[in-house]
């Protein structure tokens, strides 16, 4: 897998995928996008990742869009480059497999976007959000829109892109964007073991979560316990459930196989 603007690593059943453009301040222009959509695709794919953590290289997450990429766009090149960042964010949020947003610097605009398409967030204590597109004449257009007032609310929200401000990663922690914040030379290690926590876990049953949760949070709260109901039936046909349960009669530690 050949991949200009990213790095791939496995340790063990987690996979790391690092923007590395830290000159751009990991920028994201079509061949990032690209090869972010690549990796994500890889770690979809391989049976041996259990948990996906997104972060970047250098001082920046993902400082944003790449304004020289968009600068002369027409109306219908700004469209096309709108919905091609929604579809590969889109992507990693209905990924079956858990990704881990490891905010180490700059998350601004399309960054910002970039992390919250991932399962949940944690940052250091140098990382910074925003939407700051108003400033630029343009509006949020990789989903920024729509899942900010999802995870903070409608009036935080529009406060934050309306004014364009930036805010640090403890304001973040307060208004519920981000889950922990942490010492910047201690996130990979705390966001590794978050992810090796998940990765101990029956894998079908954290992928049926993530389901459930996405799918329910779209409809009204009667179709919602629906989905929800379905999802926790079907997994009582899996080998997960039996050895789960029974690992907890016998007092030990489940041997979970993934199916």
């Amino acid at each position: 897998m050949e991949l200009a603007n990213v790095l791939y690593e496995k340790e063990g059943d987690i996979a790391i995928v690092t923007v590395n453009r830290p000159k751009a301040l990991n920028a994201l222009n079509a061949e990032t996008l690209a090869d972010i959509e690549k990796a994500m695709d890889a770690a979809a794919a391989d049976p041996e990742v259990k948990v996906v953590i997104l972060t970047g290289a250098g001082r920046a997450f993902v400082a944003g869009a790449d304004i020289t990429f968009m600068q002369n766009m027409k109306p219908l090149e700004g469209r096309a480059f709108a919905m091609l960042g929604q579809a590969v964010f889109r992507k990693i949020e209905t990924m079956e497999k858990p990704v881990i947003a490891a905010v180490n610097g700059f998350a601004l605009g399309g960054g910002c976007e970039l992390a919250m398409a991932c399962d949940f967030r944690i940052a250091s204590d140098a990382a910074k959000f925003g939407q700051p597109e108003v400033g630029l004449g343009i509006t949020p257009g990789f989903g920024g829109t729509q899942r900010l007032p999802r995870l903070v609310g409608e009036g935080m929200a529009k406060e934050l892109c309306y004014t364009a401000d930036t805010i640090d990663a403890n304001e973040a922690l307060r208004i519920g964007l981000v889950n922990h914040v942490v010492p910047a030379d201690e996130l990979m290690t705390y966001v590794k073991n978050v992810a090796k926590r998940i990765a101990s876990k029956g894998q079908l049953a954290v992928r049926a979560c993530k389901k459930a949760i996405n799918e329910g949070m779209q409809v009204d709260i009667d179709r919602a316990m629906g989905i929800e109901a379905d999802i926790f039936g079907i997994l009582f046909s899996t080998e997960e459930q039996k050895e789960g349960m029974t690992a907890f009669v016998e007092k030990r530690k489940p041997a979970f196989t993934g199916k």
